[in-house]
């Protein structure tokens, strides 16, 4: 099983969206028969196979083994990954275009830039995983907690400038046979975790 896995089909998408669905999705990290799962999520068994076989049909979940049970044939599935992201590619005619109004400052353009850092990152692990290879990336994730606003601006001119030259001594036109890489550098407040939801920090204050 995958840790996570990118949906890029549309109806693949629709499929995982319906809430029981979703449910049943969740409860087969583990592998579970729809007799199991019909326990478990207060359903009929035939309306858990049907909802099994709308997933299966997409590849979100697949079979792992036959048991034989009497004059019964219980299916034990397994989701293909332990969670999933929906690609923008499933939304192909409405995908978030970052080339359409580029700006450093605006939530909305960095939303539009980690979408397509989502769909073009599901696109190489697709390709790689039917080549049976790995994606070469490389990411940093971390936190750091500015005294004013004044530091935060300070410190995105900084790490600009840091990137800038990074880029300018590694980026090489004329190398034979390299190869683009995309780099993404973004900063955002940072969102609290469920359990200090209910907390109130300096960044949900901020407008």
């Amino acid at each position: 099983m995958d840790e996570v896995a990118v949906i890029e089909d549309a109806a693949a998408a629709e499929v995982s969206l319906d809430p029981m669905r979703a449910r049943l999705l969740a409860e087969l990290t583990e592998p579970a028969s729809a007799t199991m799962l019909a326990a478990r999520v207060g359903l009929a068994r035939q309306k858990v196979n049907y909802h099994l076989k709308a997933l299966e049909k997409h590849g979100l979940v697949e079979l792992i083994e036959e048991r034989r049970k009497g004059n019964v044939t219980e299916r034990m599935m397994r989701a293909t990954a332990a969670s999933f992201v929906i690609s923008p590619t499933a939304l192909s005619a409405v995908q978030p275009d970052p080339g359409r109004a580029p700006d450093q400052l605006s939530a909305r353009w960095l939303l539009a830039v980690a979408a397509r850092l989502v769909r073009d990152v599901g696109t190489l692990i697709t390709g790689a995983s039917k080549a049976d290879k790995r994606v070469a990336t490389f990411a940093i994730d971390g936190q750091v907690r500015f005294a004013s606003p004044a530091d935060r601006a300070a410190f995105a001119e900084e790490l600009a400038g840091a990137v800038t030259a990074l880029v300018s001594r590694y980026h090489d036109d004329s190398a034979p046979g390299g190869r683009e890489h995309r780099v993404v550098v973004a900063l955002h407040p940072n969102v609290p975790a469920p359990s200090q939801a209910g907390e109130t920090t300096d960044d949900t204050k901020e407008s």
